[in-house]
């Protein structure tokens, strides 16, 4: 169990110690179709495990649920909006700015590992999500938003671990969004499926998270599709 520990340790830390300056897979990733593309988007906001740090934009999660959607007939565009390194203070900073930039139909809320990593007040945590989720509902028409869970460093206590655990459920409950469980379950701690910094899911570890993060997301994209079909 130690050892299990020690090793989402090292995962959670290295969300920190990318740079906070890397360009995101937003940034980085061009438009084919030039800006014309008019489906509605996914907003990402996220960390390095969203931006998919030490991978080509195309092989982060993002990227896979967009071939998700594409399959399964789906009218939505994915943009990855993850920067490394960022706290639930960062993202929340950033927001108006994204909205701004890609209006979104739905959002996708994955942010506080690098609040954990470095023991911050939980209070602030859960004012972040819901200060992010309130800007959300502020923009008409109002996104969905769906928040994917995450698990706090084991060494920072069991209390701390415990109360950070239970922020993100409090904040779904509080303010109705969906919930992702913890999105990086069975892959977190494994090496097979983590790149050699043992810090970054490899692609068949992101192939493992789109799925965990598509049981969440699908029925909230099916719903908005139906919503804009009876709309016309």
């Amino acid at each position: 169990m130690q050892a299990k520990y020690s090793l989402w340790t090292a995962i959670v830390s290295g969300l920190v110690a990318c740079s906070a300056g890397e360009e995101s897979a937003a940034e980085r990733a061009a438009d084919p179709t030039g800006g014309a593309d008019s489906r509605p988007v996914v907003l990402f906001v996220g960390t390095s495990l969203t931006a998919g740090y030490g991978l080509d934009p195309d092989e982060a999660f993002p990227a896979l649920i967009q071939r998700k959607i594409d399959s399964a007939g789906l009218r939505f565009r994915v943009v990855n909006a993850g920067v490394s390194g960022e706290t639930s203070a960062g993202a929340l900073r950033r927001m108006d700015w994204l909205f701004e930039r890609e209006p979104p139909a739905v959002v996708v809320i994955e942010t506080g590992a690098n609040d954990g990593l470095r023991g911050q007040n939980l209070d602030t945590l859960r004012q972040n999500l819901e200060a992010i989720i309130a800007l959300a509902r502020e923009r008409n028409p109002a996104p969905h938003v769906v928040l994917l869970a995450m698990e706090a460093l084991p060494n920072m206590g069991r209390d701390y671990v415990t109360r950070f655990r239970a922020v993100y459920p409090e904040v779904a409950r509080a303010t109705g969004v969906t919930l992702v469980p913890f999105f990086l379950v069975d892959v977190a701690g494994v090496d097979s499926l983590n790149q050699p910094d043992g810090i970054h899911p490899t692609r068949r570890g992101q192939a493992l998270v789109t799925e965990r993060v598509w049981v969440g997301l699908e029925p909230v994209l099916r719903e908005g599709e139906k919503g804009r079909e009876r709309a016309r």
